[in-house]
């Protein structure tokens, strides 16, 4: 007789393996990822499989040709990338101009959701927000076309300065090459000043009011109050976001600069992705302009990976 102990230690049917612990989750989270595949199948049609492409940066490509008999030239077009002088102006009109965002227009989104985070009203509240994020769903051309009505020679703001000092020669805002950062700063600040603060009011929604009320026996004043509790409550979620800008460092914004450019402002706002345009399109030099796009993309990944080591050895979480 077979022994009793033996039989109930011995295992019933086959051990699942891990392979079989793999189909078991899938089998059962199935739903959650059909939810999943429009936007897998998002990124990776328009993702990644253009990134294919790129090989056309060590050619000299040639529609008629194609990929395959392309002549190969290696790293020719990035040895120009860096000889040519109008790439360097271009260059530095991107670095320019992205400092200037991250100086004047990133803040900006902080300042306005601390200021909403200070109204008492619900409803006053509710009714500046809806204002402030109105301008974020009007495209750039819209944009563009309401501050050319503004600012050309017979706009509202010379009207305003003939009648208020007596200017009466206009001031050639558009055609100004020193007004053109200016305007592009305030274009971005205006349209997505008010979007930029749902992140921000998100996290401050977070901070623990137990904090505030301690402040306040204290004696702690309202700016005492931003200073210590506010502000070190969205830190994390400023460099996160700081971090993701950093990224985008070179990418200044085709369509906005592309509308505003004009003949008397190429030299201070012809930018990597207006040049890439310019010579991609306009004059069909296909393997420059991929050169020229990799580029710009290595070097915001360099960014986006020395920004969070930076920021995790500051003690932050960073974005991964």
């Amino acid at each position: 007789m077979p022994n009793a102990s033996a039989t109930l230690t011995k295992p019933i049917g086959k051990p699942v393996g891990r392979s079989g612990k793999i189909r078991a989750k899938l089998w059962r989270d199935r739903y959650a990822y059909l939810l999943v595949i429009p936007g897998a199948l998002f990124f990776l049609v328009y993702k990644y499989v253009p990134m294919l492409g790129l090989v056309i940066a060590f050619q000299n490509y040639s529609p008629f040709l194609g990929f395959a008999r392309s002549e190969w030239v290696g790293l020719d077009h990035f040895r120009t990338l860096f000889e040519e002088p109008e790439v360097v102006r271009v260059m530095w009109n991107t670095l320019v101009l992205s400092f200037l965002q991250i100086v004047f227009a990133f803040p900006a989104p902080i300042l306005l959701a601390l200021m909403l985070n200070e109204v008492r009203s619900q409803l006053y509240k509710r009714i500046i927000q809806s204002i402030v994020y109105l301008p974020h769903f009007l495209s750039w051309v819209i944009v563009v076309g309401i501050f050319m009505i503004f600012l050309r020679a017979e706009g509202l703001i010379n009207s305003f300065l003939e009648v208020a000092f007596g200017r009466e020669v206009p001031i050639d805002f558009l055609t100004t090459p020193a007004f053109f950062r200016p305007i592009l700063v305030l274009q971005v600040v205006w349209k997505e000043v008010g979007w930029g603060t749902i992140i921000f009011l998100a996290a401050l929604a977070g901070v623990s009011q137990e904090l505030y009320e301690a402040a306040i026996v204290d004696g702690a004043s309202r700016w005492r109050q931003i200073w210590h509790i506010t502000l070190p409550g969205i830190r994390s979620t400023i460099v996160i976001l700081l971090i993701l800008r950093l990224g985008n460092v070179l990418d200044s914004g085709f369509e906005q600069i592309f509308l505003m450019l004009n003949a008397f402002t190429m030299d201070v706002g012809n930018v990597l992705d207006t040049y890439v345009y310019y010579k991609g399109i306009q004059q069909s030099d296909y393997s420059f302009a991929t050169a020229v796009g990799l580029f710009k993309g290595a070097i915001g990944l360099v960014l986006v990976v020395g920004a969070n080591r930076l920021a995790k050895r500051f003690g932050e979480e960073g974005v991964y």
